[in-house]
């Protein structure tokens, strides 16, 4: 691999969906940088410290959240000319994306007082009464034509279907739901699924009209979902849970067809691969230098400290798997699944128990089994696949950049000096990889995988 020198950021940085630009926050203002060199193609100011970063699907537009003022300022990368700002008075602004066609901004005022669809065109502005959620409750179809936007009233949660063309309600339909969590379309936009807040374990599957397909619901009494995704293909649907289970639904009778249990013992007759991260000090010979006493007593904890390495250790089973037990005197407690991705093809999901942090799941969909097990020494920060192959990276707020292919995993170390990954994303071509600390960012040129090549740590 080989990674770019590291460079000032100070909030959200993003590629732009034809894999081209990156957005990059440096407090007040927007650089937009060229990916295959880093230049910097464009500098905007903003009016206040950027606090949210978005593209339009077409790539030639821009939009920064400054929630602090609130309001919303735009840009056109084709017409440097061209500036939009965005404020809603007093109503605020709490969440701003855009839609399908990159020619409207949607904005949530503050208290979810109401939704508002602003026009670029022609400056005109639609308004959409008591949404449920500030930046969730909100999902388009992949075709671009319909928007389902939640909302809330007499205490009851409705759906609301938009055409994104004219913006008209084409219908509204109740749902039978306590407190609507989030809500996303299909991958085929054939289907909506909706899910209840974690008090009240219910997953619904409703059709485009507003019939109710199917009601799921694993078991009552106890804290309910926690995480739900659609798989690339639509044919499955998991569901993570409170219960430190990953249920996965299929799209023709939505019953459930595959269980995986998250357990902190690991025995036989598993056959996953399960990987475990080991230090490898650089061991420094200094007997024959002639050091003073306070030269070697002051530097060489640094040195040591400094050349770190790391690799995987394949463990044999049984293993018992670090877990932090949640307290049961306070809210929100860290169990469950809350870190749940497909890979391109839906062959493998990953998972992350909250109550193991350190731990990343891989579960094999073509064989409903457990395929690898990579136990991290701290908590993982976040995990995104290959959008072209077979590849699954991984952070933790080391120095250090992991990674998992069939063929096994491997540590990659990042040559730039304190430089620790706390986020990483992925360009939509699989060319780049964006690793974010916290200050500063860089990017890694990662090399194609075949799916017979082997793949080697220090390459």
């Amino acid at each position: 691999m080989e990674f770019t020198e590291s460079y000032k950021q100070s909030g959200p940085c993003c590629f732009s969906p034809n894999a081209r630009f990156l957005a990059v926050a440096v407090d007040y203002r927007r650089v937009i940088r060229d990916v295959l060199s880093l230049k910097v193609v464009q500098l905007f100011s903003c009016l206040d410290k950027i606090s949210y970063i978005e593209w339009a699907q077409d790539s030639e537009y821009i939009l920064c959240g400054l929630y602090k003022k609130p309001m919303i300022q735009a840009w056109s990368l084709a017409q440097p000319e061209w500036t939009c700002k965005i404020d809603d008075g007093p109503a605020g602004i709490a969440y701003a994306r855009w839609s399908p066609d990159s020619r409207h901004i949607l904005t949530t005022s503050d208290f979810q007082l109401r939704l508002t669809v602003w026009s670029l065109v022609n400056t005109a502005c639609i308004h959409v009464q008591w949404p449920k959620h500030a930046s969730k409750g909100v999902s388009f179809t992949k075709d671009g034509k319909f928007a389902a936007i939640c909302t809330r009233r007499d205490c009851k949660d409705y759906v609301n279907l938009l055409s994104c063309q004219t913006w008209e309600i084409m219908g509204v339909f109740a749902v039978d739901t306590l407190d609507l969590a989030d809500i996303e379309w299909s991958p085929d936009d054939s289907f909506i699924v909706i899910w209840d807040s974690s008090l009240e374990y219910k997953v619904l599957i409703y059709s485009p009209d507003g019939r109710c397909l199917s009601k799921y619901q694993a078991y009552e009494s106890g804290l309910g979902v926690k995480s739900v995704s659609w798989s690339p293909c639509g044919q499955f649907l998991a569901v993570g849970s409170y219960d430190q289970m990953l249920r996965v639904l299929n799209h023709l009778t939505w019953k459930v067809f595959a269980e995986f249990i998250h357990l902190n013992t690991v025995r036989a007759p598993c056959c996953a691969a399960a990987f475990k991260e080991v230090d490898e000090p650089l061991q420094l010979d200094m007997s024959e230098l002639c050091l003073g006493d306070d030269f070697r007593q002051g530097n060489s904890e640094n040195l040591s400290e400094g050349h770190i390495q790391v690799r995987y250790d394949v463990m044999e089973l049984p293993i018992t798997l670090p877990f932090q037990k949640p307290p049961a005197d306070k809210p929100n407690p860290k169990q469950g699944i809350g870190l749940m991705s497909w890979s391109h093809d839906s062959q493998y999901i990953c998972t992350r128990n909250d109550s193991m942090p350190a731990v990343l799941w891989i579960w094999d969909m073509h064989h409903l089994k457990l395929a690898a097990i990579l136990v991290q020494k701290d908590p993982i920060r976040a995990a995104a696949w290959d959008p072209t192959c077979m590849r699954l990276v991984l952070c933790t707020g080391s120095p250090h950049l992991y990674m998992w292919t069939p063929s096994g995993a491997y540590c990659v170390n990042v040559p730039l000096p304190q430089f620790t990954i706390t986020d990483l994303k992925w360009n939509s071509d699989g060319s780049c990889l964006l690793l974010k600390d916290k200050e500063s960012f860089c990017c890694a040129a990662v090399p194609l995988l075949s799916e017979s090549s082997e793949y080697s740590s220090d390459d």
